[in-house]
């Protein structure tokens, strides 16, 4: 072991198993020095602190380690020494803190909401962690600020539209809200002070006649297809109609049972099926649990009914556009349950209370036991009012093109030389 200045020269002259203490100048400092293990020179610190010596690590030499820079980050830990800290354990804090990172404490967090949300939600939310956030997986939650945050939501509504980037914006927060519960000495949620994307004000979306038409008429005959007609007809919530399954089903008295589990408020939804609703359901099982959709939606998972929402919506606008000439101005699938409801009330003159226990709102009377025995009383008012909703829809007028092409005629849902046909009644024969 020598005594000298801790140089350039001095650390290329050092042999394997030697070491230099920083002396012998202005700008030594006590306790700093460099030895050489075998080939690799490296600097380090020892100090005293709560009357222990401990040595603490600064780096190898070279890139970015030089005598000069390893001297100043010994004099910065000799400041954290002077205030009481030890240094080596404030490295070891920062090494742990590096393993904690975005993806890590993502996958913590989603084996926990896991177990309390819905599929639904709880899909969404992976989704936005593992897919929306994935260029920040590999740092730590404790490097991850408001800039970090808000440069990375730019860039999701950018590609992917304001109300994915506000979703996306939701969950990460959601996600750093748990995490600092969870003990994570993490500062402050770095979300919080982030702009949230503008949304359009979808939310208030009433669809007006000649849209609930094109919507109709440029639905196929296929399961996206369907379910946007049972939507439109029945009024109920995207993934109840995506998601039904035959156990749900009492096809002869056209009965429609929604168990507490899949509901919004999870109270059991029984709603009754018109002819016109009926006649949308597939044929035959086909060995399947639900009506629609293909298959598990990755490997390991269980079939849980129509999953390619997005792509088939895109594809239902395209055809919409080609067949007016123009797109829809923005709407959204929860929009055909919003206006069916308004046009029920507002049209129809069918009484709230009737349009609520089609919602499968619970408010007012409805709430509590007797809201049990009203929903049996309403079920015949339930039925005659989705079967006047039902003829409203059936006697839509076609929508007009902007440019019509000739022999191209008809009024209603279904015209001649339309491949898109009315829903007809049905016969209890077809579910077997």
């Amino acid at each position: 072991m020598a005594v000298s200045s801790v140089t350039i020269r001095a650390v290329h002259a050092l042999k394997p198993g030697e070491t230099i203490w920083d002396a012998d100048h202005r700008e030594a400092v006590r306790g700093f020095g460099v030895r050489r293990q075998r080939d690799q020179a490296t600097y380090v610190l020892k100090y005293r602190v709560f009357g222990r010596q401990r040595f603490v690590t600064i780096g190898p030499h070279g890139a970015p380690w030089t005598p000069e820079l390893a001297r100043r980050e010994a004099k910065r830990l000799l400041g954290l020494v002077a205030d009481g800290k030890d240094p080596a354990d404030e490295k070891a804090k920062a090494r742990l803190q590096a393993a904690d990172t975005l993806r890590t404490i993502a996958d913590q967090y989603l084996r926990i909401a896991k177990q309390r949300l819905k599929p639904r939600t709880y899909s969404e939310i992976e989704r936005y962690l593992l897919i929306s956030w994935k260029p920040l997986h590999p740092v730590s939650v404790f490097q991850i600020n408001r800039r970090r945050v808000s440069a990375r939501i730019a860039d999701i509504a950018s590609a992917h539209g304001a109300v994915s980037a506000a979703r996306a914006r939701t969950a990460l927060s959601s996600m750093f809200n748990w995490a600092i519960r969870e003990g994570l000495d993490i500062p402050a949620n770095p979300v919080l002070g982030t702009n949230r994307p503008a949304q359009p004000g979808s939310r208030e979306r009433v669809l007006t006649e000649a849209e609930l038409s094109a919507i109709w008429q440029a639905s196929g005959d296929d399961d996206y297809g369907r379910i946007v007609r049972l939507l439109l007809l029945t009024a109920q919530r995207r993934d109840e109609v995506g998601s039904i399954q035959w156990a749900e089903l009492d096809t002869v008295s056209g009965l429609w049972t929604l168990p507490s589990g899949r509901t919004k408020n999870r109270r059991e939804h029984s709603l009754p099926l018109v002819p016109a609703a009926l006649a949308l359901l597939p044929h035959r099982r086909n060995g399947r649990d639900f009506l629609f959709g293909d298959g598990p939606r990755r490997s390991g998972d269980p079939h849980r009914g129509f999953s390619g929402w997005s792509k088939s919506k895109t594809a239902l606008d395209a055809r919409i556009a080609e067949a007016l000439g123009e797109p829809l101005p923005h709407w959204t699938i929860h929009d055909l349950r919003r206006s069916a409801s308004t046009v029920m009330a507002d049209r129809l003159g069918i009484l709230p209370h009737i349009v609520e226990a089609i919602l499968n709102h619970v408010s007012g009377h409805r709430a509590g036991v007797a809201g049990v025995y009203n929903r049996a009383r309403y079920a015949a008012e339930m039925r005659e009012a989705l079967q006047r909703w039902a003829k409203h829809v059936a006697d839509l007028p076609a929508p007009k093109p902007r440019h019509v092409e000739p022999g191209i005629t008809g009024a209603g849902l279904s015209h001649p030389g339309s491949s898109q046909e009315a829903p007809g009644p049905i016969s209890s024969s077809r579910y077997t």
